[in-house]
């Protein structure tokens, strides 16, 4: 798409893309979708933007319950992120996942959209108890990249660049993004299809800060265990997730201004 003109823009994944640790009052969650969505209408007014994630939801689910209706839609530029919840179950197959991913990949550029995605940060340097995860991370990413230069796919380096394993990037549960974070990703998407006005600035680090001493570090861990990892634990033994009778918060295709309102509002707006 010449200049970055895109017009009908279409965001599949799991709770990163829903926006699940970037709260707005206003809207609920925003998250790094629809920041990249604002600015894509700075460059193209007439966006129509769709978000089709829900949160906990697996690779193979997203290609599932979220392929089709993206399909539908006709996008012009689409975002594929999801894997990080497979990363977190017991029983993790990298090339599997991004079987799930590629099938993704393969459909929406076959149907002529410009398909963007991403690689996962170092769990294990976002969240220290998390660092038997790391090989997994790095296996995923590999796939990724194969994947995604098979299908000429865009991919947004947010796994190479250290500004993104720090906390301030990172919400309270260190399984999502902070707004900031949030605005880091959208920025790096942006960069990655060449955006007008993007650059390299996201990947450029925070002023530094004081690091905590051992034991508040080891007491940061020991309330994160307790607040987060219990609870998530708790939930995968019950065979439960987050997303549970969820569904997705912008399933039309809308101008971004259209941004709230109950399911009923957002059809009639849709048809209009």
């Amino acid at each position: 798409m010449p200049s970055g003109a895109y017009l009908r823009y279409v965001a599949l994944g799991d709770s990163q893309t829903e926006g699940l640790g970037d709260e707005d009052d206003g809207v609920g969650h925003r998250g790094f979708a629809d920041r990249l969505a604002e600015r894509l209408a700075a460059v193209s007014p007439g966006l129509r933007y769709a978000n089709l994630a829900v949160r906990g939801r697996v690779a193979g689910q997203v290609r599932s319950e979220q392929l089709g209706p993206a399909l539908a839609l006709g996008p012009d530029l689409a975002t594929v992120v999801a894997g990080v919840n497979d990363l977190l179950r017991p029983r993790f197959d990298a090339a599997e996942v991004a079987g799930h991913l590629e099938e993704m990949f393969s459909a929406l550029t076959a149907a002529g959209a410009h398909v963007v995605t991403l690689t996962f940060p170092d769990v294990g340097k976002v969240a220290p108890l998390a660092r038997p995860l790391r090989s997994r991370v790095f296996a995923l990413n590999s796939h990724i990249r194969s994947a995604a230069a098979r299908h000429g796919v865009a991919v947004a380096e947010t796994g190479r660049h250290a500004v993104t394993t720090d906390p301030r990037l990172w919400s309270a549960d260190r399984l999502h993004a902070s707004p900031l974070g949030h605005e880091r990703i959208a920025a790096a998407v942006a960069q990655a299809i060449g955006l007008p006005g993007s650059d390299d600035a996201w990947t450029l680090p925070l002023p530094p800060r004081t690091a905590p001493a051992g034991w508040q570090a080891a007491g940061t861990e020991l309330r994160w265990a307790a607040a987060f990892l219990g609870p998530w634990l708790g939930r995968r033994l019950r065979g439960r997730s987050s997303g549970d009778g969820r569904t997705a918060k912008r399933p039309h295709l809308l101008p971004l201004s259209a941004v709230s309102g109950s399911p009923a509002d957002i059809a009639r707006r849709a048809s209009s």
